[in-house]
């Protein structure tokens, strides 16, 4: 494979070798629903994924009409593994705990994804399985009640711990009104408020054949795998005779976004202060997704990273401390993390934003660039050892990026950042403007002089 593939939504059979002699295979149904395949030379085991472009960014709020409050695609994922009308939750269960299997769910701020790890003889199950509670929930009303109040400890647990707290008040300080800055779960008061029509109403303008993108990886024979998809979606009830194109993907345009919350702390009786600190990123398309997994493997990533040796190493000011870049179809972040004594806080807020102001005025080594490097690559091809991160690719390869790179092609993309590449991005996110976040025994007086520092324009009380 030379370059990455794209993968265009008016194409119906895709089929070329990546990396490691690895098989990939795109189809688009007539009825639009997509199935991409990759099939690992050794594999035993397989792990396939029901996709949807559905996540909490989509909802609008219970009081726009005909729409799911907020929280609710958490809520119908939930919903999903309660049973259908051929199987109850148990027998869900069962199907898959009774061959060593694994499934659940995730939902995240651009896609939903119900998925299964299993050996490869057991496929044939897993696709049955995932295909009926993709397609014939019953979101049953008395399972309606009981998940609300599984989903109210759920946000109950995340809201006991400081680290989730800081890491929700970031997306929001840093995104402001963008649906992204939203939890995705939702918060107690709209969980309370959501209503099984609503939910309903959301589950069957979103989950029709056309949204459905179905990734596998491992052990898989495509041409057996479409089959059994088509014969599961049709039992289920769908009629895959109706032609229909697949959705179009998010448009991929930096939104506009308007100026963050500079300060936010959260006032919290702990040991240690969740500090957080960051500006607006790159979008997912960005061509300088390369240049950003650069510059954040050498600035935050790992224990030979800068804000590692400054903060924890030269200091002993943290235990845990990085940097991270999350990247959406039109709005990213990046954000360095810590968590520190309370009377500490303040100066370490002011050198994470020194170094990063270091690393845009100085630039960075050849030996830096080359350890970086070797990072990325050590730890991508580990991470494909697993089905589970290849089936993830695929599946943000159809959603979000609509092209597929393979680990050939993500090193050498990586292989041309230089450091003026690395400088100048970090030239571009130093000039952006900064919000802290800060979870903790903590108050906004103890960030007076680090405010004054990282944003001067700032007024803190």
């Amino acid at each position: 494979m030379n370059g990455a593939v794209d993968l265009p939504l008016g194409l119906s059979e895709l089929s070329f070798e990546a990396t490691g002699g690895a098989r990939v295979r795109r189809s688009i149904l007539p009825s639009g629903v997509r199935v991409l395949s990759e099939q690992v030379p050794g594999s035993r085991s397989v792990t396939i994924g029901f996709w949807v472009a559905v996540g909490s960014r989509d909802e609008q709020g219970a009081d726009a009409a005909h729409s799911a409050s907020y929280g609710s695609t958490h809520f119908l994922e939930h919903l999903l593994f309660k049973g259908t009308p051929s199987r109850t939750a148990l027998d869900i269960a069962i199907s898959f705990d009774s061959v060593g299997g694994e499934h659940n769910a995730l939902t995240a701020k651009e896609y939903t994804c119900y998925y299964a790890k299993v050996q490869d003889r057991d496929l044939p199950m897993a696709v049955a399985v995932l295909a009926d509670m993709f397609t014939s929930s019953l979101l049953d009303a008395t399972e309606f009640e009981n998940e609300r109040g599984v989903i109210l400890e759920e946000l109950s647990m995340a809201g006991d711990d400081p680290a989730d707290v800081a890491n929700e008040r970031f997306f929001e300080a840093v995104l402001g009104e963008h649906p992204l800055g939203r939890p995705i779960g939702g918060n107690p008061d709209t969980i309370r408020a959501a209503t099984r029509a609503a939910v309903a109403e959301h589950y069957r303008a979103n989950y029709r054949p056309q949204d459905l993108v179905v990734s596998v990886a491992g052990a898989v024979d495509h041409d057996a795998l479409v089959v059994e998809l088509e014969r599961a979606l049709g039992t289920a009830g769908w009629d895959l005779t109706v032609a229909a194109a697949p959705v179009e993907r998010r448009p991929a345009l930096a939104a506009n976004l308007a100026a963050g919350n500079p300060l936010t702390v959260v006032e919290r009786p702990t040991e240690q202060v969740n500090l957080l600190l960051g500006v607006p990123g790159l979008v997912a398309t960005d061509d300088r997704r390369s240049t950003m997994s650069m510059l954040n493997a050498i600035f935050g990533s790992g224990m030979s990273s800068r804000l590692f040796q400054q903060v924890r190493e030269r200091r002993g000011l943290a235990y845990a401390v990085y940097s991270f870049a999350p990247a959406y179809s039109d709005a990213g972040l990046f954000g360095m993390y810590a968590g520190c004594a309370p009377a500490k806080a303040g100066t370490v807020a002011e050198l994470m934003r020194d170094e990063l102001q270091r690393l845009a005025s100085d630039g960075v080594t050849a030996d830096e660039l080359r350890r970086a490097a070797g990072q990325l690559a050590g730890a991508s091809a580990l991470a494909l050892e697993d089905s589970d991160t290849r089936m993830s690719r695929l599946g943000r390869a159809e959603l979000t990026l609509g092209e597929f790179a393979d680990l050939d092609e993500a090193l050498r993309r990586i292989a041309l950042v230089t450091v003026d590449d690395v400088q100048a991005l970090a030239a571009d996110l130093v000039a952006r403007p900064f919000s802290l976040v800060a979870v903790g025994a903590t108050d906004e007086a103890a960030f007076t002089g680090a405010v004054d520092r990282i944003a001067p324009s700032i007024d803190v009380a």
